[in-house]
């Protein structure tokens, strides 16, 4: 159940993140969590504190880098760093779309070389549920609160221009909110609604972080209450009708 009063308070005055930097814990001494809230935390601090970065000096780009580079005119070695990220790839061109090994799919592997020093980019965490779990896991250990997290990243959408936040990870709550089998207003039995609750509170973390200089990594959701539904949020390969089309596309 919501409530009709949810607050959303940005973090502010966090350092900038760099490798081996203990960000729950810095991000406890700016916030009084209580039990409930929802933490949201951009992906890229938390990469940069785990060290999850590749130094581009270091990549050595391979032919099938060297000939997408080519055509996309990005670095080869970035198109490298995002080879090595993927698990697959949809499109080469004209923009490089990966699926990940963890089931997320996206521009670049969410490879990102903004909000970063030097010539680094920042790669998306292996495995973001885990990396949820960690978050979780080490609030409760300093604050003694029951906080859920959502790991963020931004991407784009079909059909529409812009980027929006989604949740890559997520710990302590259901992604989907399933309302198959209640009613509506008018008796109805819902058949199909399916409500990406952890995608929509991330897009707005994602409004409230900022994507430029703003420097406000995370954000606390509270009284938001809870739902019932399951984590299912990805497509199988067999139902996912845009895969399969992009796919085919690739192919002919």
């Amino acid at each position: 159940m919501k409530s009709a009063e949810i607050q959303v308070v940005g973090v502010r005055g966090l350092p900038l993140i760099r490798a081996g930097d203990d960000l729950p814990a810095l991000i406890c001494e700016r916030v009084a969590f209580e039990d409930g809230d929802i933490l949201c935390i951009a992906s890229s601090v938390y990469s940069k504190a785990k060290g999850l970065t590749r130094d581009l000096s270091s990549v050595t780009p391979g032919e099938r880098a060297e000939r997408i580079a080519a055509n996309a005119h990005e670095d080869p070695r970035f198109v490298q760093a995002v080879l090595d990220a993927s698990a697959d790839l949809l499109l080469e061109h004209p923009f490089i779309l990966s699926v990940l090994p963890c089931g997320h799919i996206g521009v670049r592997a969410g490879v990102d070389h903004s909000n970063i020093e030097g010539d680094r980019v920042i790669l998306l965490p292996p495995d973001p549920m885990a990396a949820a779990d960690e978050v979780r896991a080490s609030i409760r250990e300093i604050s003694g609160k029951d906080v859920r997290v959502i790991i963020t990243d931004t991407c784009g959408r079909s059909f529409r221009r812009g980027q929006t936040g989604i949740a890559v990870g997520w710990s302590g709550m259901p992604a989907i909110n399933d309302y198959r089998g209640d009613t509506d207003l008018f008796g109805h039995v819902l058949q199909i609604t399916e409500e990406a609750v952890v995608d929509e509170i991330a897009a707005f973390a994602n409004f409230v972080m900022g994507e430029s200089d703003q420097g406000v990594p995370a954000v606390v959701f509270r009284n938001c209450g809870t739902w019932e539904g399951h984590d299912t949020i990805y497509f199988t390969p067999d139902e996912d009708i845009v895969r399969s089309a992009l796919k085919s596309i690739e192919k002919s």
